[in-house]
Order: structure tokens, then sequence, then C-alpha cells
């Protein structure tokens, strides 16, 4: 009887997810993953050239995933680019929302990583077609807002299903965006203050 291989690649990876989770990515060390996974932190640097590496291959589903939406959102201005922005996001921020919830409040620092930066202009893309490509400045906050939001909502919310968050946060965000594709609101003429 043959006895299983473990997985020692895929053990670090989960061990790194539970560390970083507990932790954050700052408090973990390559030694308190080795310790998790029962392996010398040699085995770890066998696996991974370092904790970044590890990072990143953690993160790379949902990076991809980021970037074929940053391709879809090529092109697209107005409501348009709000209502796929919002759309695609959602759908990432819950399907990883694991992910979100093990670098909750460490993005800025993360951003700064060789393995992530174009990360950080992929963000300003999809904040921009969140603001449906518009300068005005509540267009603009409303993007930041409904995209920290979203993930915030993501990361705390792991129990309850995907087929309930999603829907909740899309309907929530949809009614938040303001529409850009509208015409600015004029203000009063002197007529309009008479009556």
């Amino acid at each position: 009887m043959s006895r299983a291989v473990p997985d020692t690649h895929g053990e670090i990876l989960a061990a790194a997810a539970r560390r970083f989770a507990v932790a954050g990515y700052g408090g973990t060390s390559l030694q308190d993953i080795a310790r998790e996974v029962g392996c010398s932190k040699a085995t770890v640097l066998y696996h991974f050239a370092n904790k970044e590496a590890l990072l990143a291959e953690l993160m790379a589903p949902a990076i991809t995933v980021l970037q074929d939406l940053d391709d879809q959102l090529t092109g697209l201005t107005g409501t348009a680019a709000q209502k796929a922005a919002a759309a695609g996001f959602v759908d990432l921020a819950v399907r990883f929302r694991r992910e979100i919830a093990l670098l909750r409040g460490e993005f800025p620092v993360l951003l700064c990583q060789p393995a992530f930066a174009h990360i950080q202009q992929i963000s300003e893309r999809l904040r921009d077609a969140f603001a449906g490509h518009s300068d005005r400045p509540g267009a603009r906050i409303t993007a930041l807002v409904l995209l920290a939001g979203i993930s915030e909502a993501c990361a705390e919310f792991v129990d309850i299903p995907d087929d309930e968050l999603r829907p909740a946060l899309l309907a929530l965000v949809l009614r938040a965006l303001e529409p850009v594709d509208a015409p600015l609101p004029q203000p009063p003429t002197t007529e309009d203050k008479e009556l």
C-alpha cells in the first residue's frame, strides 16, 4: 500500500494564509510559517524564494482576475464604465474575500513591493471607471468610498454566503454611484430665487 506524498508546497501556502490572517503579513516570519507546517525554514525557502514570493503566489489568482477586469474596462466611459466596474469588482471581492481579509490594513505597504507594483495603476484605473472617468469631485469620492467599502465588507462578512453577499453589495453600489452621464445640476437663476 503506497503512502500519499505530502504536498509541502500547498501546505506552506495554506500555513502562510493562516498566519497572515492571524498576525498580518508584516507580523509573520518565514520561521512562523515553517513552524506551523512542521518543517524547517530552509524547506520553506526551497519552495519560495522569500515571503514576498509566498504572498505573490497566494494572491496570483485574484491579481489575474483584477487584470482581466482592467482589460474589460478599457474603452468604457460614463455609466457603462461604472456598471461594468461595479459588477466586476463586486464579483472579484466576493470571490477572493478571504485573500482580502488576509491583507486587511496592509494594502499600502504591500503595494510598494515589486510583485504588486502594477496593482496600484490598475487600482487607479478601476477607481476612475467607478467614477465614470469623471473629474467631478463627488464621483471621484464616491468611487473611492465604494471600492474601500466593498473590500471591507467582503473581508468582514466571510460568513455570509456568496449568493447573498454579491447581490446586496451590487445593489448598494449601483444605488450609490453618481450618474455621470446626467447633466450637472445648474445653479439657481435669479428667476428661480424669486419663485
